[in-house]
């Protein structure tokens, strides 16, 4: 029997930002579309999902770093309906541009850049079709500094994702760009950067960055940033010469290559 309720497809959803958009969408009566590259992690989640809430999850094992497994996620996009797709699959590097090998920083690249316009680009079609739908991009705050290639391709995510919303602007479809700061999500420590000295002020959940972007997607917003501190910091970083966020950038940068 097929499902009248409405439909998202999220990528990197077994943990982190990806796992409390599915948590709160599924608690809204979606049905789910989890897409991930570890298999058994994904059923697991998906299953317990789909428990929990009542509705119909599955599964998509894809490793979006690859043109195979972006195929796959279009595939769904172009033939199931998808009510709103969030972008989400994370790639991170810890260390400098020069002591990264070229092909780990374009690996990071097509995860956190090609994918997203690729699969916003067949969704953005589709949902065209069906005159309605939803697409965030999880950029990140990063993408307004100068600090190294993940600071580059989400500073690409969210040109793109400005650039569709324009696009888009007489139509249904809504285009949000999130941009979280320092998240309690498990990135950190699963690219092996050490972030204990910071403090409390610095963070915010990743139950706070959905929740935020769904209420400012929903709003019709282009820019979803959670957290007071956070919208300052990007408050300010829109009118800051760039040479003082250069400034700022370097410091930061050194600071985090100095810290204990």
């Amino acid at each position: 029997m097929t499902s009248n309720a409405p439909r998202a497809l999220i990528t990197g959803a077994t943990s982190g930002i990806g796992l409390e958009f599915a948590r709160q969408l599924a608690d809204e009566g979606y049905d789910l579309v989890l897409v991930a590259r570890n298999e058994e992690r994904l059923r697991t989640t998906t299953r317990a999902l789909a428990a929990e809430f009542g509705i119909t999850a599955e599964a998509l094992v894809a490793d979006l770093g690859t043109s195979p497994g972006i195929a796959a996620v279009c595939e769904v996009l172009d033939t199931r309906r998808i009510d709103v797709l969030v972008n989400n699959a994370g790639h991170g590097l810890e260390g400098l541009t020069l002591d990264t090998p070229p092909e780990k920083i374009r690996a990071m690249g097509t995860v956190l850049y090609d994918a997203v316009v690729e699969l916003s680009w067949h969704a953005a079609h589709a949902m065209l079709e069906r005159g309605r739908g939803g697409i965030l991009n999880i950029a990140s705050l990063a993408g307004i500094t100068t600090m190294g290639p993940y600071a580059a391709s989400k500073s690409a995510t969210l040109v793109f994702s400005e650039s569709l919303a324009g696009e888009l602007a007489d139509t249904p479809i809504t285009v949000t760009a999130v941009l979280p700061g320092f998240v309690k999500s498990g990135f950190h420590e699963v690219i092996g950067a050490d972030v204990s000295a910071y403090p409390s002020l610095a963070w915010v959940t990743a139950e706070q960055v959905a929740r935020t972007a769904l209420r400012d997607a929903r709003a019709g917003k282009l820019v979803s940033v959670a957290g007071l501190q956070y919208r300052i910091a990007y408050g300010v970083g829109q009118i800051l010469p760039r040479p003082i966020v250069r400034s700022i950038s370097t410091w930061f940068r050194k600071t985090r290559q100095t810290s204990p």
